[in-house]
């Protein structure tokens, strides 16, 4: 409902001071529409320029904006990231790969796209991008070009002109859930009436390349998709790490790599025990990734190896949950994830270790799992644990050098507080 006010004026001519002249908007009172609902900007000279897209979730629901990524159609597990700034690193996070990512801050776009050394990997890793302004004139000195430009040359699909608060309340509410971008310019999609599960009409999505079956990433092991192929090594040191590479990140290398240590990736599947580097290893690291732990059985089964020879070794993200189930522990999906740069940790490591703190970190994280505390087998315990919702964070053994966190200590994009647990790890070696 279009809603005239004195703060939408004020609003009016803030915003017309920075859009070209002649430009027009509206805004929209979405209070209706959500709990907590305002004003929200919907710049109808743009509009008009672009062709709409619209993103459709599994259970019919239908969100429609302006495309500015390229024009094709996607599908894949719609998902939420809360934090203001980084989307350079997160769209390059292997983690995302299968996942339309919707960013709750409200302008995206305005310091544009940073050189090649910002990036976390080769490419971006989304099967669309979801935002509720889009800024193409981006204003920083080490911009390069525009996100749009960006995307449309990685072929990566994007919707500005969504509300986005809306859109990530009933994700919180119902949970993440596959979806689709469509591109009007591609628009093929079938609408057959069904009958959902408390009888409100909604739409089946019938999708050429997928049928009825959504891509979905948890579906099956992705890990193929975003691992090295190849062994590659950075760095120089005393110390050597082997880096099984499930989707890493950049910046895990350079955390290490700045230390002074010889980083050794490999791919995914690769057994460092069967297979050995030249001039052997010090201790391991399992790195983030995308997609469902328990679908990933051959780097479990050699994770399971490196424990039984009392490798050191170290998990992330991904590496945290992988770690857990070569130790004989259970993961289990989040509702909704922990996705943004200002989730909140606490150290509750058991004293019978004499290391418990009680400290608190702010973290990066970007992950669907968990691991399930209830189920660590005995020698095992929990060393973080989410202040948000009492989730698992991170986990320990008491006697041998084995750890995993959840979040990410090499951040990038987020706060650097835990940036000490790459020493803690290297102490084991």
């Amino acid at each position: 409902m279009l809603t005239h006010s004195p703060k939408a004026d004020k609003l009016t001519k803030i915003w017309a001071e920075i859009y070209e002249p002649g430009e027009q908007f509206e805004y929209l009172n979405t209070s209706s529409i959500h709990p907590g609902g305002g004003f929200f900007l919907k710049n109808m000279a743009k509009l008009n320029a672009k062709h709409q897209a619209r993103l459709i979730l599994k259970d019919g629901t239908e969100y429609e904006g302006e495309s500015f990524g390229a024009d094709i159609n996607s599908s894949g597990e719609v998902v939420f990231n809360t934090g203001m700034a980084g989307y350079p690193e997160s769209l390059t996070d292997p983690s995302y790969f299968g996942q339309i990512l919707v960013l709750t801050y409200p302008i995206i776009g305005n310091y544009g796209v940073p050189p090649r050394e910002f990036f976390e990997s080769r490419k971006i890793w989304v099967k669309g991008l979801i935002v509720q302004n889009y800024i193409d004139k981006p204003s920083h000195f080490e911009s390069l070009k525009t996100l749009g430009a960006w995307l449309k040359e990685e072929g990566i699909p994007a919707i500005s002109g969504i509300d986005t608060r809306a859109l990530t309340l009933k994700l919180r509410y119902h949970g993440v859930m596959l979806g689709e971008i469509r591109s009007t310019k591609h628009e093929t999609r079938n609408k057959s009436k069904i009958e959902n599960s408390n009888g409100q009409k909604s739409f089946e999505l019938q999708n050429p390349k997928f049928g009825f079956n959504l891509f979905d990433p948890n579906s099956e092991n992705v890990l193929t998709f975003v691992s090295r192929k190849t062994v590659e090594v950075y760095g120089e040191g005393k110390k050597t790490i082997v880096l099984i590479d499930c989707g890493d990140k950049e910046n895990i290398i350079r955390s290490f790599v700045k230390r002074k240590v010889k980083v050794i990736v490999v791919p995914w599947d690769l057994n460092p025990l069967k297979d050995p580097p030249a001039g052997g290893f010090d201790g391991v690291m399992v790195s983030n990734g995308p997609g469902d732990p328990k679908l990933a059985k051959e780097t479990i089964k050699n994770i399971k190896e490196l424990l039984n020879k009392n490798v050191p070794t170290f998990g992330i993200c991904l590496g945290s949950q992988l770690l857990a189930l070569a130790s004989g522990a259970d993961t289990y999906k989040l509702k909704f994830g922990h996705r943004g740069q200002n989730q909140p940790v606490l150290d509750v490591l058991n004293n019978e270790l004499k290391l418990s703190t009680n400290k608190a970190l702010i973290t990066s994280q970007n992950h669907g799992f968990a691991v399930n505390t209830k189920t660590l087998k005995p020698g095992w315990v929990e060393w973080f644990k989410n202040l948000n919702d009492g989730t698992n964070e991170g986990i320990r053994h008491k006697h041998k050098p084995f750890m995993s966190i959840q979040f990410h200590p090499e951040a990038s994009p987020g706060p650097v507080d835990a940036d000490y647990l790459f020493d803690e790890f290297l102490n084991y070696l």
